[in-house]
């Protein structure tokens, strides 16, 4: 169970940093959005204990392959709801599919381990 959930809390993680680079690398480059200055602080934490999580014990097989798919679907992710929230920026139709895309292959991935751990 423990280990479920340490890598559930990576996953997460990768999501959180993938939410804050866009949102930092918005809030401080375009003009559209308001400057904020959690995203940046949330980004440094992020980082800070995905890079704790690897020093303290190495990812399982096939886990940097799904932290990196949730890290993209952060980034996408904020993409699309900026692109929802101001429309002049542009449409959001790629972001929002490329989305659904990663949520059902990380889905599938995950039960994928589940029933090999089992």
């Amino acid at each position: 169970m423990e280990k479920s959930c340490r890598e559930n809390g990576t996953l997460l993680l990768a999501l959180i940093a993938g939410l804050s680079i866009n949102g930092s690398f918005a809030a401080l480059f375009s003009s559209v959005v308001p400057f904020s200055v959690f995203p940046l602080i949330a980004l440094v934490l992020a980082v800070y204990c995905l890079h704790q999580r690897y020093l303290a014990r190495p990812m399982p097989d096939g886990m940097p392959k799904l932290a990196a798919a949730c890290f993209l679907l952060g980034i996408l992710g904020y993409s699309a709801i900026v692109r929802v929230e101001y429309p002049q920026i542009g449409s959001n139709f790629l972001p929002a599919i490329v989305c659904v895309a990663l949520v059902f292959w990380i889905g599938v991935q995950l039960k994928k381990r589940d029933s090999v751990e089992q």
